[in-house]
């Protein structure tokens, strides 16, 4: 294998373990629950969690991004390095 295959493979990894933390920490979407629970959400912590979640969703799109070019990238130089 090539120095390149082991800095890519090696930023793919990272990339996956970045991934998985960003979904692990995005919240449910359990809209609605409170009510039936008999807990209620304020209106700022609404809008605090969504400004939250709204940054990991666009961190998930990113990171899956840059996941998927990393595949790409690694197919390339297999096929036209070796």
């Amino acid at each position: 294998m090539l120095v390149v295959d082991y800095i890519i493979g090696s930023v793919l990894i990272l990339f996956s373990i970045i991934m998985i933390f960003v979904v692990i920490l995005q919240e449910g979407n359990t809209q609605g629950v409170g009510v039936v629970t008999g807990g209620a959400d304020t209106f700022l912590s609404k809008n605090k969690a969504r400004t939250v979640n709204s940054k990991l969703a666009r961190w998930t799109k990113v990171l899956a991004i840059g996941f998927a070019l990393l595949v790409v990238a690694i197919n390339v130089v297999d096929r036209f390095m070796h």
